[in-house]
């Protein structure tokens, strides 16, 4: 026999508080997750930024300490290499660090493939022989050849991060893909299969409304904090993300679908179908989907005979 190891709940590892965070807020200690939004809303930019503040040990978009730095090992698969030095440089100006001693390693194969066996076992040789605090991919679609949407195709890829993060104690963080003009919530927005969003410890999504830019930070295992107004600030050679004091303003009260699902079915004392909720709250069909689907699981609704009502 050859049983599995177990352990008692007395018996596991603790983490103390202070080492929770890789950085404080952000980027959970050691997490996988997902740097997510539609397109030109600055994801990489943000994946850098994150970067710099690891190798620098300099506060993120100059607002979020970082707990532990360290070594970054950093894939851009859709930048020239001048680009990504220019952008880096451009961060460290903003962040106020030196840029010569920036302990980033950045991968300058002209691809990889973690579908490939012998892409993984080059990049886990990698991660082995210089043991980053973070390791950085941007973005998700170049890294592979598989359909995104099937379960069964992204599932094993990001298994194999996964065993990156557990056997080398790194952070990764993977650059991906919304749906243009989702109304979903911000990781139900996220392209392909749900596994990917259902993978990440600490999840942030870039988003547009009209002209603002919009941060939202998500957790496994901490709260979430409200989404925070960002911009693409210049000065001089230093181009970064920054964090800016704004509320979200009065006609963006709109609440979210979720939220508008609740309030017609608060309305009722009889179930409503898709229809009539779609109706009722004038969303579209896949909207009331995704959010009876979040609804459903947070166990906030039932489905009953004639269609769903609260829990």
């Amino acid at each position: 026999m050859n049983p599995l190891h177990t352990h008692r709940p007395c018996e596991l590892a603790s983490l103390p508080a202070e080492q929770r965070w890789l950085i404080d807020g952000l980027w959970g200690h050691q997490a996988v997750g997902i740097v997510g939004g539609e397109p030109k809303c600055y994801k990489s930019f943000l994946a850098l930024d994150i970067a710099v503040a690891v190798a620098s040990g300099t506060a993120c978009l100059r607002r979020f300490p970082v707990a532990h730095p360290g070594p970054v090992v950093l894939f851009a698969a859709e930048d020239a290499l001048h680009t990504v030095r220019q952008r880096l440089e451009g961060i460290s100006l903003a962040a106020n660090t030196s840029f010569a001693a920036l302990d980033i390693h950045v991968i300058t194969s002209p691809t990889l493939r973690i579908d490939l066996e012998n892409d993984r076992r080059r990049l886990s040789d990698t991660v082995s022989s210089l043991r980053p605090r973070l390791l950085v991919l941007d973005p998700f679609v170049r890294l592979h050849r598989v359909d995104e949407n099937a379960a069964a195709d992204v599932a094993p890829l990001l298994a194999f991060l996964r065993t990156l993060q557990r056997h080398f104690h790194t952070a990764v963080l993977l650059v991906h893909h919304a749906r243009k003009s989702s109304h979903a919530r911000a990781g139900q927005a996220l392209r392909g299969s749900s596994e990917l969003h259902a993978w990440g410890d600490s999840n942030l999504y870039l988003r547009r409304d009209r002209n603002q830019l919009w941060l939202s930070v998500e957790h496994r295992a901490a709260p979430s904090a409200s989404p925070l107004a960002a911009e693409l600030h210049t000065k001089h050679n230093a181009v970064a993300l920054r964090i800016i004091e704004r509320q979200l303003p009065a006609h963006n009260a709109t609440p979210p679908p979720t939220e508008r699902i609740l309030q017609a079915l608060t309305s009722t004392q009889h179930p409503l179908t898709r229809r009539a909720l779609r109706d009722a709250c004038r969303m579209r069909t896949a909207s009331v989907g995704d959010a009876l689907t979040i609804l459903l699981e947070q166990g906030r609704i039932i489905e009953d005979v004639g269609g769903f009502r609260i829990a």
